[in-house]
């Protein structure tokens, strides 16, 4: 199995793209959330993948950051089964105020025509806190993050008995995420800026955290492999570097600041 990452930063960045990854079991793919625009179409073919085998698409929550990707993925996958150039199904999961912002969205900007595939071949599938489904062959449980702003779901996906990965979103951890995070193989967190630039990024008025606060939890939860993503972008030249080393002052397992279009071997 394989993690792509298709976008680091946040929702204001200009030097990377939005966050976003795909999971990938062999040929079958798990797509978590789509940026901002349709730049995904550009992330994806870039990462060597053909959108069209994004059948299994999850959107975290509503921000625009997260999920105007999302639209124009439903638009090439409506359009293309309308033309007859697109064989088979797609499933998009979401809390219930995602999906229902999804379904509006489609009805306003594409036609009727477009559409009518939309919960049909094109699934859009409502998932409930504590909800498990099975995704590219794999035991996937979806929980809420407890959000202090829009709605948000994280998930956690048992890669083998004893073993999962767990994403907590962007938001700060929250105890109630505990049961999934703790002892995950691997967890992705999101990490803000620097703690040492904290003054200058303002994460906690954003309600974000720093390298150093992800880093403490990863500690703290016994996490082997921690990737930290939705960042900022002033660093980008150094960002690795940078992230890397007030990182590991706080956190002793294998730490991860990817870049766009970096690929972990899971």
């Amino acid at each position: 199995m394989k993690l792509t990452i298709l976008g680091t930063g946040n929702a204001t960045v200009t030097e990377c793209y939005n966050t976003c990854f795909v999971i990938s079991n062999k040929e079958n793919h798990f797509m978590i959330d789509g940026g901002g625009g349709n730049m995904i179409l550009h992330q994806l073919k870039s990462a060597g993948f053909d959108w069209k085998e994004m059948r299994d698409i999850f959107v975290t929550h509503k921000h625009i950051d997260h999920l105007l990707g999302i639209i124009w993925m439903m638009r090439m996958i409506l359009q293309n089964m309308n033309r007859g150039t697109y064989d088979g199904e797609a499933t998009i999961y979401g809390h219930e105020e995602v999906i229902a912002i999804l379904e509006k969205i489609a009805g306003e900007v594409l036609s009727e025509k477009e559409t009518k595939n939309l919960g049909k071949r094109l699934h859009m599938v409502v998932v409930e806190d504590g909800e498990e489904r099975e995704i590219i062959g794999k035991p996937v449980t979806f929980f809420d993050i407890h959000s202090t702003k829009a709605k948000q779901f994280g998930f956690s996906m048992e890669l083998e008995p004893g073993k999962k990965l767990t994403c907590c979103g962007d938001e700060p951890y929250n105890e109630a995420e505990k049961v999934y995070a703790q002892n995950s193989q691997w967890l992705l967190h999101e990490a803000f800026c620097l703690f040492g630039e904290a003054d200058q990024f303002k994460p906690y008025e954003k309600h974000h955290s720093t390298v150093k606060d992800a880093c403490e939890l990863g500690e703290r939860l016994n996490v082997e492999n921690l990737i930290l993503y939705h960042t900022e972008d002033k660093n980008i030249l150094k960002r690795q570097e940078m992230y890397l080393a007030e990182g590991r002052k706080f956190y002793h397992g294998n730490l991860y600041v990817p870049e766009d279009l970096d690929v972990i071997e899971l």
